[in-house]
């Protein structure tokens, strides 16, 4: 799904994550091991994850600005939304006019 993505790169990151990347910029970060993804998100849509299903969404982080990160656990979420906000992840990370080539 991630790797599906326009121009996304995959690397190893610290701690047993997997990282994706846009043109270098880091939008998720999988744990394989502990069964969870961490995908980047405005800040509204991190408190409306967590709002929605805390059993599967909790705050990972949030850095100055608009942004924030959602630790989503892989075995409770549906997959139709997981495709959607690792989109949406992605779309936040890559450059406005890569991100507008991918249609909705």
């Amino acid at each position: 799904m991630v790797l599906g993505l326009p121009e996304v790169t995959e690397r190893e990151s610290i701690s047993n994550l997997t990282g994706f990347r846009v043109r270098d910029k880091g939008f998720c970060y999988l744990n394989e091991i502990e069964g969870f993804v961490m995908l980047k998100a405005t800040r509204e849509e991190q408190v409306a994850l967590i709002a929605e299903d805390p059993a599967t969404f909790s705050p990972s982080w949030a850095s100055g600005g608009r942004f924030a990160w959602v630790k989503v656990k892989l075995a409770t979420v549906d997959p139709g939304e997981m495709n959607e906000l690792v989109t949406e992840a992605w779309r936040l990370s890559a450059p406005k006019r890569l991100a507008a080539a991918l249609r909705p």
